[in-house]
């Protein structure tokens, strides 16, 4: 018996049903007309379960708050913590401690929002479902539901398991979030090839979708884990999130620094103890106030709130990112894979081309708004110059039931879409739906149904002349039609003209509607079928589809611009899709492979296909999680866009997961690292740019507080090579690291983005956080920090012997240079001497203000002078400082020039920038 089963059953497992016939279903579940039993439903549930989703394995609340904690960044603030304990100074360790505890925090709260996409999912499942249950109908709740029970549906039900239907009357079933499909698909009871893509097995109706129209009785064939909606639950709670970029490259970089670090502490140890004979307690806090130095305390602050200063101006751009490193990795990604619908198209059916006998008429404007005109030849035209289009025009409008309006600015449907299209080609011609129905009113109708494939209605004009318009399938109009107008009257009917102008417009992406007529009355007095089997004049062939955004367009050049790769994986048809792309230049010149295709492919064909095709049409949940996962096997950096549930597996392995916010379902939301307000692609372009900006004020920090600690250090290290009196205190060196890192380095979070940004090339995945030349820099850099601190300390000491006065020019001559040099970090590669350079960024301006006012502090007040033994300095002291700080500027922007005159700049700057 088909129900032996257990509650692991998965779709995988289940038979073909849309494959078999209504009856050989009934008997293979032993579905009788009158429903099960009470008693074969309980007994049923006992083997297969309850008709819900499992909950997600998750980890305890103390488990993923200890989690939190196994950061690289969090690592370094630790050590910074108890580097400054063990110098006591307890305000910096208790604001570091502080920070890991916050950050844990936000990354514990962040991830329990993870969680939501699986809650997400099972919301989906309807609470209530009615069935025949002992020959009486019963609402029950849907958790109760076995397969064999019969169900029935009615607009505006929700789907409550996989069903196949065995009786339907004018069943239409929005299936977008499972299937991508744009529109309602019609249901019929018809089975279908074994192969059949989700979208296409028209005898089924599955499980969270919504009945817009129509009733319908189905046969339950599976439950809970087991249905399509189940299968997608179990593929998303088995995906394992990926770090990204950023992070890969923070971790590699804090490790190696941190073994450069201990390296450096223990031979500096070594050094002062075996070869100069130190003490070895004054050795070790030597050691200590050299990883002080070492010790990038500012990086974990820095990347946070450049991250947050990246979300919120996404934010402002309509991209609501939902988790904090998403914003970086946008700026790195090398493929854009995007749904169609809605995303790169307007989810705005258009009528674009409407074909009569003689001629073809091209109709501009897109989506719902009644603004374009109808063109022929390029010229626009009157429709009442040609009696065929304006006939045509009227009878789309006429023969409609639905409703074209305006609220607040915008224009809404109500109804079909497809419907919808026929009112906005009216609109812009001047007839509206209010004027045609009050000149050509409504007399009877023959409602659209699935069986017959038309709707008719039946109108009197102005004259009393009667009139039956007919709108359908272009196959089942042209049944009804033995003649065709054109602008001198009937002629017989050229069927073979019709059919190449049907190819040609379904060739070109569109969906076919035919509209006809016949002037005569019903022969009953009210519209029948018997008056719908011949006597038709053909008007037109209408060509309608969802059009590609003007911005989408845009974007996607810009993204081409940028190196990124755009790929569209919709779930709509391969012709709608290849069209849609054209638009859109992806995919042109290659072929668009579907669903059923990618099925057939194994890991490593799969992989060489996604390098060179673009638009993947028919795509279910596998196939588009497949995709994603064969583009990051080939070191592609990917962002997968998406709005249904079938896209959550991909959007939640993708490397950025990006879901509409309008459009979207909660599901696919929650699976998400950003979402778009607007459902605009333009806006994923514009996210990368914000992207490429934070990763570019990332690297420009690390180049400025890398030097800084840099020249910190190796004035150390010559003090104890040289058996010099030490320049800086332990004290000091953690004065001028909070100095630089809580008010200098800060200011570069603002930077705007550079000129050029999305000209670049993406960076390779794999790449270092810094390159040889980066290396190069912060070695160049810190040596002149150096030569200018040490140079001033050794000049003191030589002419004075104030030792006081000498570190007192040592600290500020590292913080002057740091202020000049930050000037220089504002670009790494263009020049800074000029008044954008100087002056573009008010928080770099203020940010040197504030440590002039810390610095005069540090070194006129009388507390800062007994904390850190400064002393004051005269005029021409000062002069000095601001020679070894101009000596660090102007020797970088003359590097700067070298390196732009050489190929190594342009190659760094494309690639490692």
């Amino acid at each position: 018996m088909s129900h032996r089963s257990d509650t692991k059953t998965s779709a995988q497992d289940q038979p073909a049903w849309h494959t078999m016939e209504a009856v050989e279903v009934e008997q293979r579940l032993q579905s009788a007309a009158a429903g099960l039993s009470e008693a074969e439903a309980v007994a049923r549930r006992s083997v297969y379960g309850e008709n819900r989703l499992a909950p997600p394995k998750t980890r305890g609340p103390l488990m993923r708050l200890l989690a939190q904690f196994h950061n690289i960044l969090l690592y370094v603030m630790l050590a910074s913590a108890v580097v400054t304990a063990a110098l006591g100074h307890w305000v910096d360790t208790g604001v570091l401690l502080g920070a890991v505890v916050i950050n844990a925090i936000i990354g514990f709260i962040q991830e329990g929002k993870a969680e939501a996409a699986l809650v997400a999912i099972r919301a989906m499942l309807p609470t209530h479902a009615t069935v025949i249950r002992g020959g009486s109908r019963r609402q029950i709740d849907a958790s109760e539901l076995v397969p064999g029970d019969r169900v029935l549906l009615a607009s505006g039900d929700r789907v409550p398991a996989d069903l196949r239907l065995i009786t339907v009357k004018e069943l239409r079933v929005d299936e977008a979030a499972l299937t991508g499909e744009s529109l309602p698909v019609d249901k019929t009871v018809d089975p279908v090839a074994e192969h059949a893509a989700l979208g296409d097995r028209h005898g089924m109706a599955y499980s969270g979708t919504l009945v817009v129209f129509g009733q319908a009785t189905g046969i339950v064939v599976a439950t809970g884990a087991a249905t399509e909606l189940g299968r997608i639950n179990q593929m998303l709670s088995g995906i394992r999130q990926l770090a990204t970029p950023l992070l890969r490259q923070v971790d590699r970089f804090g490790r190696i620094l941190a073994l450069v670090i201990l390296a450096l502490c223990a031979a500096t140890f070594m050094l002062g103890t075996l070869w100069r004979g130190h003490p070895a307690a004054e050795m070790f806090m030597m050691a200590i106030a050299l990883a002080a130095s070492a010790i990038p305390e500012g990086l974990p602050a820095i990347m946070t709130v450049t991250l947050a200063l990246g979300v919120q101006r996404m934010a402002r751009r309509n991209a609501i990112v939902r988790r904090l490193p998403a914003v970086e990795t946008l700026g790195s990604v090398t493929v854009i894979c995007s749904d169609k619908t809605g995303t790169l198209t307007r989810n705005e059916m258009t009528v674009q081309r409407v074909v009569c006998a003689e001629q073809h008429f091209e109709v501009s404007g897109v989506g719902y708004a009644p603004q374009g005109e109808c063109n022929l030849g390029g010229q626009p035209v009157a429709p009442e110059q040609y009696p065929p289009l304006a006939l045509a025009i009227r009878s789309g409008v006429l023969c409609n039931d639905a409703r074209l309006h305006e609220e607040n600015g915008q224009w809404h449907i109500d109804g079909d879409p497809t419907e919808g299209a026929l009112l906005v080609l009216g609109g812009k011609t001047g007839l509206t739906a209010k004027l045609a129905a009050e000149a050509w009113p409504r007399l009877d109708s023959i409602p659209f149904e699935s069986q017959h494939c038309f709707m008719a209605t039946y109108h009197q004009d102005q004259d009393g002349a009667p009139w039956i318009f007919v709108k359908g399938a272009p196959e089942r109009v042209m049944d009804m039609c033995d003649r065709q107008l054109s602008t001198t009257g009937d002629q017989p009917l050229d069927p073979d003209y019709w059919r190449r102008m049907a190819t040609d417009i379904a060739a070109r992406g569109l969906r076919l509607l035919a509209l006809g007529y016949k002037q005569a009355r019903p022969l009953h007095g009210q519209l029948g079928m018997e008056d719908m089997q011949s006597g038709y004049c053909l008007l037109a062939l209408v060509g309608i589809i969802d059009p590609p955004r003007e911005e989408a367009i845009a974007a996607v050049a810009d993204c081409h611009r940028a190196g990124i790769q755009v790929k569209m994986i919709t779930g709509d048809h391969a012709e709608t899709a290849r069209a849609i792309g054209a638009a859109l230049d992806i995919g042109i010149g290659k072929p668009a492979i579907t669903g059923a295709e990618v099925a057939l492919m194994d890991d490593a064909s799969l992989r060489q296909a996604v390098q060179n095709v673009d638009v993947f049409a028919r795509a279910s949940p596998e196939h588009k999680l497949r995709l994603v996962q064969a583009l990051q096997d080939s070191g592609q950096v990917v962002a997968m866009t998406g709005d249904g549930v079938n896209d959550a597996p991909a959007l939640k392995r993708a490397d950025v997961g990006i879901a509409m916010g309008l459009k979207g379902t909660e599901a696919a939301k929650e699976a998400s690292d950003m979402v778009l307000a607007d459902d605009n692609f333009a806006t994923i372009a514009t996210a990368v740019r914000e992207g490429r900006a934070v990763y570019d004020n990332l690297k420009k920090f690390i180049l400025f507080m890398l030097p800084t600690n840099g020249g910190e250090a190796l004035v150390i290290i010559a003090a104890i090579l040289f058996e010099l009196t030490l320049p800086l205190t332990p004290a000091q060196v953690l004065w001028i690291n909070m100095v630089t890192s809580g008010t200098l380095g800060l200011a570069l979070a603002f930077e705007p983005a550079e000129r050029g940004i999305m000209t670049r090339r993406p960076r390779p995945p794999g790449q270092a956080l810094l390159s040889g030349f980066f290396v190069w820099r912060v070695l160049m850099v810190s040596v002149l920090m150096m030569t200018g601190a040490l140079g001033l300390f050794l000049w003191e000491m030589n002419t004075t012997g104030d030792l006081q006065t000498a570190r007192t020019l040592a600290v500020n001559a590292v913080v002057m240079a740091e202020m000049f040099y930050l000037l220089n970090s504002r670009s790494i590669f263009a020049p800074v001497v000029n008044r954008a350079g100087l002056t573009g960024n008010p928080y770099v301006l203020l940010a040197i203000g504030t440590c002039v006012l810390l610095q005069l502090s540090f070194t006129y007040t009388p507390l800062m002078q007994d904390l850190f033994g400064s002393t004051a300095l005269t005029p021409v002291e000062w002069l000095k400082v601001i020679g070894a700080g101009l000596l660090v500027f102007f020797v970088a922007e003359l590097e700067k020039v070298v390196m732009r005159r050489t190929s190594l700049a342009s190659s760094d700057c494309s690639s490692a920038y």
